[in-house]
């Protein structure tokens, strides 16, 4: 038998291959379904790419490429019999086959066991030799066959490498010694002792004092005074205030020099008359005020409308998606879109075409899992109802949970992160930041054919006057959604908001709990229009009408009606600690919004426009007589950003640089400058300041044309950071000259195509833009060609500006950076909810709470 099955795999020997080095093994997820070991047919992983296909889809591998060889995988997972031991781990009946295979099911408090069964496939005639066969088949063949089953699966290992390392146990945990010096700490009111900072609070436990730490890349804030009392009482673990749980607390060892674990946490928290057990954790960036349980807890309860019997719901377009850790941003993002027809149609109706001519490798390649995913929340094929039986049964034994499994789209998470520095890890981010980096995906791989995201783009009209010659310019934009504002001062319980806010105060002052519940602004959706639509100022604006800085004003108006709008609430603002924090207002966004009052008008008659001239060239008074001086004299740096950067333990001179080549922008934007070059040779060498005497750069005869040119300084500046010299044009041009700005407009258009930005955009010159919404929420300023004048340039479906509302995602927490997020969607003329994968009737759509709605245009205006 040996012989014949060596004789047998004697023609594919060539094709079958052992994993090396990062190669990924596809072993849990079927490359172009949410097929895994645990279905019907289980899964074919191809022992030559390692990529996984389910039952439906290995015959066009095979096809395609030619590839024999497969190892099929299978696992029966069933409940454990009667008199088995409860509450033990599942069980394995064969421990070696499916090492680090990712469980599909929760196996918390329900006793399971499962069967797993591998053997290699030789397609066509589907041959089949069991697995393990050590003896019977050739050392090559049973080398690849032991080197898959034992390979950790592609996302396991790539969510290992995301998570930090493993949290040890403080050497100083168990003989700590703390002093009887009778402190005690209050539930509030916390602040450091030498200085008034309320945020990032560290308790040391050893002495009770309360001092604040230093400042982080992730934006943390601080003094650094907890440090300082290490340096000078060598009492080595603090923890910080408000990390306090019953489970547990960040606790941070100065000596050790790292985050640590201490197993008697709850006896040297009760040292200073903490009780862990009656402590609520509070969020990142989270101030005092808002340390307290009420409001947090019921807005959770609100938008996740729990405590009310919520019906699961089954079938096409009502699958969830597994939360794969703080991914609810982006699975809410993907249901309100595929619940879009045009985004069904581009993916879903093309599935068999994209998946005919996907490349070798499927798990790379955008439209293939966009329509894998689109088939996987559609097909209802992951939306099955439990049968009957199943329902009795639980009901028998108290266990009904009428909850599906939904599907878990790693492969796509994986790929749109890829190359991102936030979404590549495993944190919460902003769902408004993730749609328009996924619009921006869409567009760039729709290149030939339909490209669904053309149903958001609009196109704005922005009126810049001159406040002294009354002379204004017009010019459009496009984008993608707006930005709505929530102004407080237009709250209908203003009065009750300030005299809550006096009480909180006063109660902070005297270290109590602010008595009541905390009140919630409450805006009227009117408000909300009317300050989008008011004039704003325009900084540093320079009128081509007088040649100088002058003062002007800006109005937006909507140039085109999207057919889907998307509106976002400008709930978050950054607090003094650089975390976004989330205003707590509650907004009556209306079922029907009719928005044509809002459209342009275009130049008025009596209106006279602004000479189409740039600014004149500045150039600093002393470059022609000192040139020689300049080289020499010691640039402007921020000397406090620089010695924030050094505390992190970077080189002096490299954090100068950092400093300098980001514009003295901050702390932040220079650490991001040190990650992207920390690897360079010349790293930690000193700062060397480019000479301004070179002719060319002196003489007007040889300066290059400055109709839309933007400063070198600049351009220096972002080229530094390691970006493509015409890209940063492109991005400075397109925001105005705005640092900040440009950098987030790269950060979105990563892939634009390099090349010198073209003419026509003078009339940037005459505005700034600001936040101010209709903004630019992608940070893409370029005024858009008229639809009917350039078919190659980007699609605008206009139409009536009367919409109804179909969608909304709702944010819980005080943070983009932490929570989580739901979302509410119209379907069948009833409201569903979509909490990672429970889907259920909505029964109290809390539409008056959410962050981002979703309209759409009524057919018949």
């Amino acid at each position: 038998m040996a012989t014949d099955l060596g004789e047998l795999l004697v023609p594919y020997m060539p094709t079958i291959r052992v994993p090396r080095t990062g190669d990924r093994v596809y072993k849990s997820e079927c490359a172009f379904s949410y097929d895994s070991p645990e279905s019907e047919g289980g899964l074919y992983v191809c022992m030559n790419t390692f990529l996984g296909f389910g039952r439906e889809h290995v015959e066009r591998h095979y096809r395609k490429t030619g590839q024999s060889v497969y190892m099929h995988l299978k696992r029966t997972v069933k409940e454990k019999a009667t008199g088995a031991a409860a509450g033990s781990v599942p069980r394995r009946r064969n421990g070696k086959v499916f090492l680090d295979l990712e469980l599909e099911r929760d196996f918390n408090g329900v006793d399971y066991e499962y069967e797993d069964e591998a053997k290699l496939v030789i397609f066509p005639d589907h041959y089949e030799i069991p697995l393990p066969n050590i003896e019977e088949l050739p050392a090559l063949v049973t080398i690849a066959c032991d080197a898959v089953l034992n390979a950790p699966s592609a996302y396991k290992k790539q969510e290992l490498d995301s998570w930090d390392e493993e949290i040890q146990v403080s050497r100083h945990a168990r003989s700590l010694r703390q002093q009887e010096n009778g402190v005690r700490i209050p539930p509030s009111g916390w602040k450091c002792s030498k200085c008034e900072m309320r945020e990032n609070l560290w308790l040391n436990l050893t002495d009770g004092s309360v001092l604040c730490g230093k400042w982080f890349f992730d934006g943390s804030g601080g003094n650094g005074h907890a440090l300082e009392h290490y340096r000078e009482t060598n009492f080595p673990l603090a923890v910080k205030l408000d990390t306090i749980t019953p489970d547990g607390a960040d606790i941070y060892s100065f000596e050790e020099e790292e985050a640590v674990l201490d197993p008697n946490i709850s006896d040297h928290l009760a040292h200073f008359g903490i009780d862990m057990l009656k402590m609520n954790k509070t969020e990142i960036g989270q101030t005092d005020n808002q340390r307290h349980g009420e409001r947090r807890v019921s807005e959770w309860e609100v938008l996740q409308e729990a405590g009310l019997k919520l019906k699961g719901v089954f079938g096409p377009g009502y699958t969830g998606i597994r939360n794969l850790g703080n991914s609810c941003y982006i699975s809410t993002t993907l249901q309100v879109l595929f619940s879009i027809p045009e985004f069904q149609r581009a993916y879903v109706g093309n599935l068999q075409r994209i998946f005919d001519y996907s490349p070798l490798d499927p798990t790379q390649d955008f439209a293939t899992q966009m329509a894998k995913l689109g088939h996987g929340l559609l097909s209802g094929l992951y939306a099955k109802p439990p049968l009957k039986s199943e329902l009795i049964e639980q009901v028998m034994k108290e266990e009904y949970k009428k909850q599906q499994n939904g599907i878990s789209p790693r492969m796509l998470k994986s790929l749109v992160s890829r190359g991102h520095p936030e979404l590549s890890s495993n944190r919460q981010q902003d769902a408004q930041e993730f749609l328009l980096h996924l619009i921006n995906l869409v567009e760039r791989n729709s290149a030939g054919s339909e490209n669904p995201s053309d149903v958001f783009r609009f196109l704005v009209e922005e009126r810049v006057q001159c406040c002294q010659t009354r002379k204004v310019r017009y010019t459009q934009r496009t984008d993608y959604l707006i930005q709505l504002p929530a102004p407080l001062e237009a709250a209908s319980n203003r009065e009750e908001l300030m005299a809550y806010e006096a009480k909180r105060r006063e109660a902070e002052e005297n270290s109590r709990v602010p008595p009541g519940d905390p009140v919630r602004a409450r805006i009227p959706f009117s408000a909300c229009l009317q300050a989008l639509t008011e004039p704003q100022n325009v900084p540093d604006f320079w009128s081509s009408a007088l040649q100088a800085k002058s003062a002007g004003v800006k109005t937006c108006r909507f140039a085109s009606f999207p057919e889907y709008l998307v509106l976002q609430i400008k709930k978050f603002t950054f607090g003094v600690d650089w975390v976004p924090k989330k205003l707590d207002v509650s907004i009556d966004v209306p079922d029907f919004l009719d928005l044509n009052r809002l459209r342009s008008t275009g130049l008025q008659s009596g209106e006279e426009e602004l000479p189409d001239l740039s600014p004149p060239i500045v150039i600093p008074e002393d470059t022609r007589d000192n040139s020689m001086s300049n080289s020499t004299d010691s640039p402007e740096i921020d000397e406090s950003s620089v010695m924030q950067l050094a505390e992190m333990g970077f080189p002096l001179e490299a954090c100068r640089k950092a400093v300098y080549y980001t514009g003295n922008m901050g702390a932040e934007m220079a650490f991001n400058w040190i990650i992207a070059h920390m690897e360079e040779p010349d790293f930690a060498e000193p700062l060397a300041v480019p000479s301004f005497s070179e002719p060319d750069a002196l003489s007007p005869a040889m300066a290059p044309p400055m109709d839309n040119q933007p400063p070198e300084e600049s351009i220096a500046i972002l080229t530094s950071m390691g970006f493509p010299r015409a890209h940063t044009i492109r991005a400075l041009i397109a925001t105005n000259n705005n640092l900040e700005r440009a950098l987030d407009w790269i950060f979105v258009h990563p892939d634009s195509e390099e090349g010198e930005p073209e003419g026509g955009m003078s009339d940037m010159a005459d505005t700034e833009p600001d936040d101010h919404p209709p903004s630019s929420a992608n940070g893409n300023s370029d005024p858009a060609p008229s639809p009917d004048t350039d078919a190659s340039g980007p699609r605008i479906r206009d139409g009536p500006g009367r919409y109804e509302l179909f969608a909304f995602i709702s944010h819980m927490g005080e943070s983009t950076m932490s929570g989580h997020y739901v979302c509410h969607i119209k379907k069948e003329g009833r409201w569903v909810i979509y909490n990672d994968h429970r889907v259920c009737v909505s029964e109290r759509p809390p539409k008056d709470l959410g962050y981002i709605y979703f309209f759409r245009r009524l057919a018949n205006c």
